[in-house]
């Protein structure tokens, strides 16, 4: 029986897309549950079974590397807004509203059984360690990630309040609504201080339709004061 041929080593300075791949994985792992501080090249590197040198051989470093992990992250944010929370054109301003609130609250709680939850769990965990403890880059995720929503936010509020997005009203509107959501994003605190947390399906649904209507009533009060006065 013949020997089976070696394979041949890679050319000195040729990529190697596999070692690549591996280490895009280690840091979708180790950057998720760690956050990008509390993980070193070593760590990549041996998670990934590559050489030491091999994060700056094909990112140019350990920020490089986390950088693209977060653009697959911000891929899949923003292909979630548009199939998802977006309203098509056309649609009057206040079911956008609805539709926002709606779909964005089973997304922040982690229970909506159209998004893959492994997926959502890593990104989620990943966005965590980026807003409790920024990294260099924390303005263009902010800029990428979640900007288009809250522009997609202001320009419902501006047509609500019948005025410009750049209004202070609109800016102050846009935040109550993502601070009643945000309430609900997975919290360790709450699980157990809290019985029945966290809310199942159907007291989720209820709870989007609260903060929508609860809303709408308050942007509605705003509207008839006029500029100023809230």
């Amino acid at each position: 029986m013949s020997a089976k041929p070696a394979t041949a080593a890679p050319r000195a300075g040729s990529p190697d897309p596999d070692t690549r791949g591996r280490l895009l994985d280690a840091g979708m792992r180790l950057f998720a549950e760690h956050g990008y501080h509390n993980v070193s090249v070593r760590d990549l590197c041996t998670d990934a079974g590559a050489n030491v040198a091999a994060v700056n051989y094909h990112f140019g470093g350990k920020l490089g590397l986390y950088r693209e992990v977060v653009g697959a992250a911000i891929t899949a944010i923003r292909s979630v807004s548009e199939t998802l929370i977006f309203a098509p054109d056309g649609v009057p301003a206040e079911d956008r509203l609805r539709r926002y609130v709606q779909a964005s609250l089973p997304l922040i709680a982690g229970r909506d059984p159209r998004v893959n939850a492994a997926r959502a769990s890593w990104i989620h965990q990943l966005m965590r360690h980026e807003t409790s403890d920024p990294t260099p880059i924390a303005a263009w995720i902010a800029e990428q990630a979640f900007m288009p929503r809250v522009e997609y936010l202001r320009r419902i509020m501006g047509e609500l309040l019948g005025c410009s997005p750049n209004d202070p009203r609109v800016r102050r509107c846009v935040m109550s609504v993502q601070s009643q959501l945000l309430f609900y994003a997975p919290d360790k605190f709450r699980e157990s201080a809290f019985k029945g947390w966290p809310p199942n399906a159907a007291e989720l649904a209820r709870a989007a339709d609260h903060i929508a209507e609860f809303s709408l009533a308050g942007i509605r009060r705003i509207a008839t004061r006029g500029p100023g006065t809230s």
